[in-house]
């Protein structure tokens, strides 16, 4: 499989990024791939470790690992990066709200609006995608007039439904449909395992949510393509196995935690193996 790129993430309900690029960092970029501008988050938004590496750029409002914004436009990985990262807010709106966290998933509702959605817009509109940005703010002014779980569920599954039919529009540069499902998934196992780093040590609950958001879009993805992969890359599905089964552990559901007690060495060893087995 070839070598893409690896990215980390660092993000909070309240961080702001810039309007370039998805952020990235961890491994040099691509040669193809520009250099994106550093992003520096507010202060109140909880920062990684000393240790951890910074994000080198950012898509369209926060710092959220990948790659620049405009290989969206010719790489399907990137294209799907952005769309799994939407639907990781979603997701993680969708159940914070079932258990009870009504400002937060508003505001995971309604930020892939700014965050993602405005800078993907071009090439959504090039790739011949209906825009469906109103779908999330209108499920985040929905939690934040009562509906009941059972309709903003409802919600979630007609804004998912308009991820995927997106994503059915990915710009094609030869790469196998499986590689790029490896390429997403091992993203998202990797954002989730950072986040709950970053949880862990500042004690919030956003960059868990964030994180809880990542594991569940890499487990739904992983579930929907996992005899895919196995069959092309038997180690990648071993090594995806292993990290979303210890991610299920670190997260547990969506409602604040009492305590993060996940090994957290442990999360990023299996992260780093599903990223190795997939470049």
């Amino acid at each position: 499989m070839p070598h893409f790129y690896h990215s980390w993430t660092r993000l909070g309900l309240g961080a702001l990024m810039g309007s370039t690029a998805l952020a990235g960092c961890g491994q040099p970029a691509p040669a193809s791939s520009p250099e994106p501008a550093a992003v520096e988050a507010p202060a109140d938004v909880p920062q990684a470790p000393a240790a951890e590496p910074a994000p080198v750029g950012s898509v369209g409002g926060e710092g959220e690992g990948g790659v620049a914004i405009e290989l969206a436009a010719t790489d399907p990985v990137v294209f799907n990066i952005a769309l799994a990262v939407t639907e990781a807010h979603i997701i993680a709106a969708r159940d914070a709200y079932s258990a009870g966290e009504t400002n937060a998933a508003a505001e995971m509702f309604a930020h892939p609006v700014s965050e993602v959605l405005f800078d993907m817009e071009p090439v959504l509109q090039a790739r011949g995608v209906t825009l469906f940005d109103s779908l999330l703010t209108d499920a985040s002014a929905a939690v934040m007039a009562g509906e009941t779980p059972e309709q903003v569920s409802a919600r979630t599954d007609e804004i998912i439904a308009a991820l995927r039919a997106a994503s059915l529009k990915a710009p094609d540069n030869g790469t196998a449909p499986a590689g790029v499902k490896a390429h997403v998934i091992a993203d998202m196992i990797e954002r989730a395992a950072v986040m709950y780093r970053i949880a862990a040590a500042s004690g919030a609950y956003e960059p868990y949510l964030d994180g809880y958001g990542f594991y569940k879009v890499a487990e739904m993805q992983f579930a929907a393509s996992q005899d895919q992969i196995a069959a092309g890359h038997p180690e990648a599905g071993e090594a995806m196995t292993r990290a979303i089964s210890a991610l299920a552990l670190a997260y547990p559901d969506a409602a604040p935690q009492d305590a993060l007690m996940a090994d957290m060495s442990r999360l990023t060893v299996l992260a780093s193996d599903v990223t190795l087995s997939v470049n």
